[in-house]
């Protein structure tokens, strides 16, 4: 079993520079977005391009919504965890205050989408970010911006005794 606290204290260290090209680490492990050992989710992998961070992204058939397109609430779940690695970048985790999404054309299962955010601005608390996912010709599926605010260790530690242990797989 995997508590809280086991997942903060691993994923705190991840808010320390990561070299240029760099395979960023997941949040946590059953992370739905990034976690590699959730069955239900996205295992999304992430490299950092210079201040920007970069996925290559296949939804599947868990991912559906209407017959051969994903549900526009799994592309959002995919946008905004690609803003949570943009975190790593700045040296101190955010949560998400505000998310849009645009949806410019469906988004198919098993077709491969290139996603890159960046930080458009900071103000005090305040990061303004910014996503796209493009086809492999280059065409916009999808953009997405969002207010995150920074805050401190605290912030995650007030779920602790509300959150069960999460269970490792055999």
């Amino acid at each position: 079993m995997t508590s809280v606290e086991e997942i903060l204290a691993t994923w705190l260290d991840k808010f320390k520079p990561h070299e240029d090209g760099a395979l960023l680490p997941p949040h946590h492990d059953h992370c739905l977005a990034c976690g590699p050992d959730n069955p239900h989710g996205h295992h999304l992998v992430v490299h950092r391009r210079g201040e920007e961070v970069h996925a290559v992204h296949v939804f599947d058939q868990r991912h559906v919504g209407a017959p051969g397109i994903a549900h526009g609430g799994a592309v959002a779940t995919v946008l905004d965890d690609l803003f949570g690695f943009l975190l790593y970048l700045t040296g101190a985790p955010a949560v998400t205050r505000q998310l849009e999404v645009r949806y410019d054309s469906p988004v198919l299962l098993g077709v491969a989408y290139e996603l890159v955010a960046k930080i458009v601005r900071a103000e005090g608390r305040k990061l303004f970010v910014e996503a796209e996912m493009r086809d492999t010709s280059g065409g916009l599926v999808a953009f997405a911006s969002a207010l995150f605010l920074r805050v401190d260790e605290a912030h995650f530690r007030q779920g602790a005794s509300n959150s069960p242990p999460l269970a490792r797989p055999i």
